[in-house]
C-alpha cells in the first residue's frame, strides 16, 4: 500500500472533520439566542443568565470557545449535557454502540446478499433472472425506510403472525438470540434502498467488467465463468459498489432517527430526539458530529480498500 496515499486520504478526513466542527460551532454560536436562554427560558433575569454563562464557560473569548471546541471534538469531549449534567460522550457511546451495531447488521445484509444479486443480474443479462432482480431494485430504491418500517412492523409484529418484538433492544451479552430478534426487523428496514442502490451498481459495473477486453481473453483461454465473476470479474466490479455501501454507511448513520424512533430502538437517532426536544446544544452538536466522523471514517475505510483490490489507484495510474 502507498503511504502517501493513505497520508493524503487521512489528511482529507481530519480536515473534513474539522471543517464540520467550524459550522457546527458557528450555527450552535453566532446565530441569535444564546444557550443561558435555552436553558432557562424566555422569563431569564440577566443576573441568572450571567452565571449560567460563567458555569458553561459562556463568558470566555469566542475564540477560546471555538479552540476549545474543535480540540474537544477530535479528543471526542462534546462536553457536558446542559440537562441532565452528564459527560456528553458517556451519554453517546452506549447509544452509538447499538446504532453501529444496527448500520453494520444492514450494511452486511446488503453485502451479504445484494451483490451476489447483481452478479447474477449481470451474468443472466436480459433474462427473466435479470428481470426480477432489477424489478426488486426499482421497487427498493422507491420505498422510504419509514414505509417500510411501518408495514414491517404491521404485518410481522402484530396478530395473527407476531414473529419479532415490536421494538426495544437486547445486549448480545444478554441473549444473542434476543439481540437478532430485535434488530432484524430495524436492520431491514433500514436496509432496503441501501440493498436496492448496491444491487443495481454491482449489475452495472459488473456488465461493464465483463465487456473488457481482459475478460473476453479469458474466455477465450477456457477459464470456466464461475472464475470469470467471481476471481477476474468481481474484483473490479465491486469497486463502484464499495462507493456505494461507504456512502450509505454514513447515510445509514445520519438517519436513523425515523428508524429507531418506530421501532422504539435505543440508539443515537433517539438521543438526538431527545437533545433537540430539550434544547441540549452539546448533545445536538454530538448528534451532528458523530454520525459525521462515521461519514467520514467509512470513506476512508473504502480509498483504503480500494488499494487492495486496484493497487493501481494508490500509485496514481488510475
Amino acid at each position: 500500500m502507498n503511504l502517501v496515499y493513505l497520508a493524503k486520504r487521512v489528511l482529507i478526513a481530519i480536515l473534513s472533520l474539522y471543517v464540520v466542527a467550524t459550522a457546527v460551532f458557528a450555527m450552535t454560536h453566532l446565530l441569535p439566542g444564546s444557550a443561558a436562554n435555552i436553558i432557562l427560558g424566555t422569563t431569564a433575569t440577566e443576573q441568572s443568565i450571567e452565571q449560567v454563562n460563567q458555569r458553561l464557560g459562556l463568558d470566555r473569548p469566542l475564540w477560546v470557545q471555538y479552540v476549545d471546541f474543535v480540540v474537544g471534538v477530535f479528543l471526542a469531549d462534546f462536553g457536558t449535557s446542559f440537562i441532565s449534567d452528564q459527560p456528553v460522550i458517556d451519554m453517546v457511546i452506549p447509544r452509538l454502540n447499538r446504532t453501529l451495531q444496527l448500520a453494520i447488521v444492514a450494511t452486511l445484509i446488503s453485502v451479504v446478499v445484494a451483490i451476489p444479486m447483481g452478479v447474477v443480474a449481470a451474468a443472466r443479462r436480459n433474462s427473466w433472472v435479470d428481470s426480477i432482480i432489477s424489478t426488486t431494485s426499482y421497487i427498493g430504491v422507491s420505498i422510504p425506510s419509514f414505509v417500510s418500517a411501518t408495514l414491517l412492523l404491521l404485518f410481522l409484529t402484530t396478530p395473527p403472525l407476531a414473529l419479532f418484538p415490536s421494538g426495544g433492544y437486547v445486549a448480545p451479552t444478554e441473549s444473542v438470540v434476543g439481540w437478532a430478534y430485535h434488530i432484524v426487523l430495524p436492520a431491514i428496514s433500514l436496509n432496503v434502498i441501501i440493498f436496492a442502490y448496491v444491487m443495481r451498481q454491482t449489475r452495472s459495473s459488473m456488465i461493464e467488467t465483463l465487456e473488457s477486453d481482459y475478460i473476453r481473453t479469458a474466455r477465450l483461454k477456457g477459464v470456466d465463468e464461475y472464475h470469470v465473476l467471481f476471481k477476474h470479474a468481481l474484483r473490479n466490479g465491486l469497486l463502484p459498489a464499495i462507493t456505494v455501501v461507504a456512502i450509505n454507511f454514513g447515510w445509514m448513520m445520519g438517519s436513523v432517527v425515523i428508524v429507531e424512533t418506530i421501532f422504539n430502538y435505543p440508539g443515537m437517532g433517539k438521543l438526538i430526539i431527545r437533545g433537540i426536544s430539550n434544547r441540549d446544544l452539546p448533545l445536538i452538536q454530538a448528534g451532528i458530529l458523530v454520525p459525521t466522523a462515521a461519514f467520514i471514517f467509512a470513506n476512508l475505510s473504502a480509498d483504503i480498500l480500494y488499494t487492495y483490490l486496484d493497487p493501481r489507484i494508490s500509485l496514481g495510474e488510475s
